[in-house]
């Protein structure tokens, strides 16, 4: 048994308990039910809710959820488009959000894979601010990989 001021009060009957919460005007709450014996404490227990949710939304409120962008190459693209599409890349990741590349081989450019892969390989080291987290790889008719903002110490 714990007081409400967070004293051992000892072990004793589930009565007595009761009737000290009650005496008190607060709620026997069980914390450990499993234990030998079970352990109890005196507690507003509305109060203690309210505080865990306080908390819970605080914790929320901070989190960062890091989202995927994609950007999606060209297997013949010309030297403007694929800067531009850094330039986005680096943009994405600076927001602190992973990239996806990816090239899309229809028909005939699937006997090239290789030229894609060179690509990606340029794409890849020319991106600032990140590090690749999945290298290049050919899924059915579309290579991808993803790139991950480069963590700051």
């Amino acid at each position: 048994m714990i007081g409400a001021d967070g004293s051992q009060l000892g072990i004793m009957s589930s009565e007595k308990a009761l009737a000290l919460a009650e005496s008190a005007n607060l709620d026997l709450v069980k914390i450990a039910p499993n234990a030998q014996p079970p352990v109890c404490r005196i507690m507003d227990y509305g109060k203690y809710r309210f505080e865990q949710r306080k908390k819970e939304k605080e914790n929320r409120k901070n989190q960062k959820v890091v989202e995927t962008k994609e950007v999606r190459l060209g297997l013949n693209i010309d030297v403007a488009d694929f800067n531009t599409k850094v330039n986005q890349a680096n943009k994405f990741l600076k927001g602190g959000d992973k990239v996806k590349a990816t090239i899309r081989f229809r028909g005939r450019e699937m006997a090239h894979t290789s030229a894609g892969l060179d690509v990606m390989v340029r794409f890849g080291q020319a991106v600032e601010g990140g590090v690749i987290e999945k290298p290049a790889k050919l899924e059915g008719r579309s290579m991808q990989m993803i790139i991950a903002p480069a963590t700051k110490k």
